[in-house]
């Protein structure tokens, strides 16, 4: 029986890829350096932010200087628009109002910076208990290492086996199986069916009625 569910953020509760897309071009172009199309971005998206700025810079630019540089820019710049686009994909409001009233636990993994992810949650779900939101922060490992999806389980006194994470990329179904959890790949998201598949997804769910069908 599930009693947890751990949610990614990007490209699972939200479609924020055009903030991100919108921020890093705002950043590039202020750096003078080519900028990417959204489907570039797409691919990009879900290592951290330090991960996506690597990614969007031309190679022989990518010194520890510089992108730190371009890392900070870019946070600042997305912290201040980081809702402009933004929006829940259709029907995550309410699955989460559905779990919560069935008394499963709910929480958030992201590979986002802390305040980003904190800021977006508050925003866009106010009123949904969420047992832990928890996004990069320094010291901590990104997913796909477990820790954060163990530091979870422990806030919410729950087993592995009582544990489902939930996904759009093939980095949460690397993080599932690392935790020793179920893993739903979602295909509303930013990456493929295929991807999910390859990367060991328990089940793989096209709209979000189908996970509460599941639980």
């Amino acid at each position: 029986m599930i009693k947890l569910v751990i949610f990614d953020l990007d490209g699972t509760l939200l479609d924020t890829i055009g903030d991100l897309a919108a921020s890093c071009d705002a950043v590039l172009a202020r750096h003078s350096l080519p900028l990417h199309t959204y489907d570039e971005y797409r691919h990009m998206v879900g290592r951290g932010i330090l991960r996506l700025v690597e990614a969007a810079i031309p190679e022989h630019l990518r010194t520890a200087e510089f992108v730190e540089r371009v890392r900070a820019d870019f946070v600042e710049y997305y912290l201040a628009h980081i809702d402009s686009h933004t929006v829940p994909y259709e029907g995550i409001p309410e699955l989460l109002r559905e779990l919560a009233a069935r008394g499963i636990a709910v929480a958030v993994a992201s590979n986002k910076f802390q305040a980003g992810t904190a800021k977006l949650i508050a925003k866009f779900f106010p009123d949904v208990p969420f047992v832990a939101v928890l996004g990069q922060r320094v010291g901590i490992p990104l997913k796909p290492d477990p820790q954060i999806d163990e530091e979870i389980m422990a806030a919410a006194g729950v087993a592995p086996s009582e544990c489902l994470h939930v996904g759009d990329s093939g980095v949460d179904m690397q993080t599932a199986r690392a935790a020793g959890v179920r893993s739903a790949g979602v295909t509303w998201g930013f990456r493929s069916r295929e991807e999910l598949a390859e990367n060991g997804a328990d089940v793989i769910i096209d709209r979000p009625s189908e996970l509460s069908d599941l639980l």
